[in-house]
C-alpha cells in the first residue's frame, strides 16, 4: 500500500519497520538508560576524570619506581603524595609491620611494641632517608630486624611512602 502524499515525486510505502531494526533501535535506548544509571546515578563506574587521574598516578609510580636507585628525601616525599604507592606500601605495612607498630601506626600509644610512626617525635631521625636506614637495617636493640633485605627496595619505598602519607612535608627554606 502506498501513501497518499508524495515529496519531490518520490512515493513512499506505508510498511512498518522491520523487527530486528526495531529491536536495535529499543536495545540501544535500554543500554544507554543502564549506561547512565550505572556510571551517572549509582556512580559504580569511574568517572572519565577519576579514571584520567588514576592512570597518571600509575604513569608517575611507574616513573618514581623506576628512580628508586637514587632514593632522597624529595622522591621519597613525591611517592607519599602517589595513590598508588600509597596503596601497596598499606598493603605491605599491615602484613609486615603491622603486628608492632599496628594498622593505626601508633604502635605503643595504643599497645603495640614498635614506636608511633604518625607523631612527630622520631627515635631514629625523621627525614624519609633516615627511616629508610632504619628499615634496611633495623634497629637490633630495640628488636626491629633489618627489613629492607627481606621485602626489598621497591617494598621498602612503597612502605615509607605509606608512613610519610599521614605526615605533612616540612616547608623547605630557601636561601
Amino acid at each position: 500500500m502506498i501513501r497518499e502524499h508524495t515529496f519531490d515525486g518520490i512515493e513512499e510505502y506505508d510498511k512498518r519497520l522491520p523487527n530486528w531494526w526495531l529491536a536495535t533501535f529499543y536495545g540501544a535506548i535500554a543500554f544507554w538508560i543502564g549506561y547512565w544509571f550505572y556510571v551517572e546515578q549509582a556512580q559504580i563506574a569511574l568517572s572519565p576524570e577519576a579514571a584520567i587521574e588514576l592512570e597518571l598516578s600509575r604513569i608517575e609510580a611507574a616513573k618514581l619506581a623506576a628512580n628508586s636507585a637514587n632514593l632522597d628525601d624529595a622522591t621519597l616525599w613525591q611517592m607519599s603524595r602517589n595513590a598508588v604507592f600509597v596503596n601497596a606500601g598499606r598493603e605491605t605495612f599491615n602484613s609486615v609491620c603491622a603486628s608492632c607498630h599496628l594498622q593505626s601506626l601508633k604502635g605503643v600509644d595504643e599497645g603495640g611494641i614498635g614506636h608511633n610512626l604518625v607523631d612527630d617525635e622520631w627515635a631514629h631521625g625523621g627525614n624519609p632517608t633516615d627511616i629508610l636506614a632504619v628499615i634496611n637495617n633495623g634497629v637490633l636493640a630495640k628488636g626491629m630486624p633489618a627489613w629492607g633485605p627481606v621485602i626489598g627496595a621497591k617494598k621498602t619505598s612503597e612502605v615509607i611512602a605509606y608512613i610519610l602519607s599521614h605526615h605533612t612535608e616540612p616547608a623547605h627554606e630557601e636561601s
